[in-house]
């Protein structure tokens, strides 16, 4: 039962999906015919906002569109589930950031053109920092500038803002960044990628110390169909997925994060959360799409499955 509103805060990337679904994903040189193109609302940052609005969290977004009509759209679509947009910046020297999203059995490959996102200043983040005061929990990304990244997450200590960063997409960070973040969420590609520079996880184990010994700070390790692995607290475990028919993993590691975010604001701890997220992302993935995959709370709240076990 939830015991206060949660008050999140998501320093990051706004854009329009482009997606298209096809039964083979082309190979360099050839061209195939595809069975559905759809326009979606997405972005990392805007994905975690919507997200942790819809499970009831009060969320303040600081980000950048474009001066084009896919910016007005996106502007609008966040007013609409709620969100604070006092902070969102246009930029009428750029256009809004897309995505162009593949998708084929579920799976999907994304092309990312940061387009205003890349204008998001340490500077914008420094006028937005109103929002922290009171705030529970820092939600940010990789699809901004990682000066800008850097500035967020030092804005929010200084708050006593808990920091969660999801460091998607993978890039090797900083060492000065670690003291200021409370929980880092990679997959196992950007698990490795921060640990040892290898570009998949053979010895989870070994990355999973790696990344701890690096970071010094709380870690989960999100794997899919296998669910993740975690050390919080000193407490090493792992939780699993949800069985469920996989329509569309786009965001699935957004709603995660959102839903992590929302339920330890709420005042249950970072493990229980865990549990929480897990249903929020089993939803997700069985859903076409960014935006329109992720679930509401009283969904969540509705959703009976199994898990892998």
């Amino acid at each position: 039962m939830q015991t206060k509103q949660a008050k999140i805060v998501v320093v990051g990337s706004i854009n329009m999906d482009l997606v298209v679904k096809s039964e083979h994903i082309p190979v360099a040189g050839e061209t195939v015919t595809g069975q559905e193109f759809v326009m979606i609302p997405g972005g990392k940052g805007a994905n975690q906002a919507v997200a942790a609005a819809r499970l009831g969290a009060h969320v303040e977004m600081v980000g950048c569109v474009g001066g084009d009509p896919f910016g007005k759209q996106m502007l609008e679509q966040l007013a609409n589930e709620g969100i604070g947009t006092s902070y969102v910046h246009t930029d009428p020297q750029q256009t809004t950031g897309v995505a162009l999203i593949q998708v084929q059995d579920g799976e999907n490959r994304i092309t990312i053109v940061p387009g205003a996102n890349a204008s998001v200043t340490p500077e914008q983040v420094e006028r937005a920092k109103d929002v922290f005061d009171g705030a529970d929990i820092l939600l940010v990304q990789l699809e901004i500038p990682q000066e800008t990244v850097m500035r967020a997450v030092q804005l929010a200590k200084s708050y006593g803002v808990k920091v969660i960063l999801n460091p998607a997409p993978a890039a090797v960070l900083p060492d000065e960044i670690w003291p200021f973040v409370d929980l880092v969420t990679p997959n196992e590609t950007e698990a490795a990628i921060l640990s040892s520079g290898q570009a998949v996880v053979t010895a989870h184990s070994d990355v999973m110390n790696e990344l701890r010994s690096l970071t010094k700070t709380d870690v989960i390790i999100t794997q899919g169909e296998k669910g993740v692995s975690y050390h919080l607290d000193g407490v090493a475990g792992s939780y699993p997925a949800y069985r469920v028919n996989v329509t569309d993993t786009t965001a699935a590691g957004d709603s995660f994060n959102a839903a992590l975010a929302v339920w330890h604001g709420e005042g249950y701890t970072m493990e229980q959360s865990i549990t929480f997220a897990a249903k929020v992302g089993a939803i997700t993935v069985s859903r076409f799409g960014a935006q329109t995959s992720l679930p509401t709370r009283q969904e969540v709240d509705s959703f009976e499955g199994r898990l892998n076990k």
